[in-house]
């Protein structure tokens, strides 16, 4: 079990044009956002409900160690850019399974705010992996995504999440980390590539994926030889 504790201190610094999935405007505040998981780590091992295939059931990190685990943190259900990304993800899930990687979706809603979005959206409809309820916010707050405020000002969007995509390999190790701005929407195909590079060089030691490396490219070998030469 790895400890964790949440952090009491925040560093600040300006960021700009942060998109409020809840009013659609676009909101300047000030905020640094500060991952206690690192890459190259091992995660904390959450436990989590989720709907899941018409239920509501707990799962944990540590159940799913053996498999490639995608998080991927969302502001919120009911929203306009979740949907779109999710329902993507949703296309691609066979093709996750087939890499043996298990795709969860986080928000800090709650598993009954999950279950009414799917049975009302028709692309959330399509989705089937697990969509984990964080509604204390401990996940999003671990993995440095969480929007939070002094406790004094209005924050917009306080207690949702950043777009954040995470993957995890199967000892439990933190692989790849990607944090952006509300309004910038991800594209699940671009996960899918990242979790193969990352699945190449875990068992092609000492080789490298270059720019847009794609299954069945060249690689490269670092050393001495090739410096100056790329």
């Amino acid at each position: 079990m790895v400890s964790w504790e949440p952090r009491n201190q925040k560093n600040m610094k300006d960021t700009k044009s942060n998109y409020c999935e809840h009013c659609g405007e676009f909101h300047d505040h000030v905020e640094d956002y500060i991952s206690q998981v690192k890459v190259g780590a091992t995660v904390p091992d959450f436990e989590f409900e989720v709907f899941h295939q018409g239920i509501i059931k707990t799962m944990s990190l540590a159940q799913l160690r053996g498999k490639w685990v995608i998080l991927v943190f969302y502001p919120a259900d009911f929203t306009f850019i979740c949907p779109t990304e999710l329902e993507e993800l949703a296309k691609l899930y066979p093709k996750f399974l087939e890499a043996n990687a298990e795709i969860i979706s986080v928000s800090t809603d709650t598993v009954h705010t999950h279950k009414a979005w799917h049975d009302v959206s028709p692309g959330i409809k399509e989705i089937t992996y697990p969509m984990a309820a964080d509604p204390s916010g401990k996940m999003a707050s671990a993995f440095g995504v969480l929007i939070e405020s002094d406790g004094v000002t209005l924050t917009p969007d306080e207690g949702l999440a950043l777009r954040g995509t995470f993957i995890i390999d199967p000892s439990g190790t933190l692989r790849s980390a990607e944090v952006s701005d509300n309004s910038i929407g991800r594209k699940g195909a671009e996960t899918l590539r990242k979790l193969q590079a990352a699945q190449y060089v875990e068992t092609h030691k000492g080789q490298v994926c270059p720019a847009s490396w794609e299954p069945g490219d060249d690689t490269l070998e670092p050393g001495l030889d090739l410096v100056g030469k790329l």
